[in-house]
């Protein structure tokens, strides 16, 4: 199973370190010293991480054959993917990986089926969860636990809570603003 775990960002002085946006619980692990990692595009790689620090609160990486800046910003954009056991399991029990959602059974705290969950969309500040409802439309739900209160990799299933307005604009409450309250 292969995980995607960073994308390369701008490069960092002329040596041939590179900035890495981190997209893995674990980087220690996935993006550590010796870490082999498969790319996308496919032909810039495998990369093999030589070393890895913090620097001002962000991964700067430098891989293996990789010398100056120029080769380093010939990689910006480049996904790093790892290749993961399909059992391998995240150590926190409120942790899932990609691969253990897409395909789950949407359904409301009450049971009612809303759809099947497609995609996991990993922006900066939260992820979001694509459901695909059974009219083709689809809905993405922001996969925090006060609107995803269980997900139940045994039966295969992700129960969501949304708030009016989610999954259906209509059921929207819509505050009037400031001059309705005058």
């Amino acid at each position: 199973m292969q995980l995607v775990v960073g994308r390369i960002g701008r490069a960092h002085g002329i040596r041939g370190d590179v900035f890495v946006e981190v997209r893995t619980d674990e980087p220690e692990l996935r993006l550590g010293p010796g870490a082999v990692l498969l790319t996308d595009p496919a032909a810039v790689g495998p990369l093999t991480v030589e070393s890895g620090k913090v620097h001002s609160g962000k991964l700067l990486i430098r891989f293996a054959g990789i010398k100056d800046r120029t080769a380093a910003e010939a990689l910006r954009n480049t996904m790093l993917i790892a290749e993961v056991d399909p059992d391998e399991r995240p150590e926190d029990e409120d942790e899932y990986y990609d691969h253990q959602l897409i395909g789950l059974d949407v359904v409301l705290t009450d049971g009612t089926p809303v759809g099947e969950l497609t995609e996991v969309v990993h922006l900066p500040y939260q992820d979001l969860l694509t459901v695909k409802r059974p009219d083709g439309s689809e809905a993405l739900v922001p996969f925090v636990s006060e609107l995803v209160p269980e997900i139940d990799l045994e039966n295969q299933r992700c129960v969501i809570d949304p708030p009016p307005g989610l999954l259906d604009p209509a059921e929207a409450e819509v505050d009037g603003g400031p001059e309705q309250d005058r």
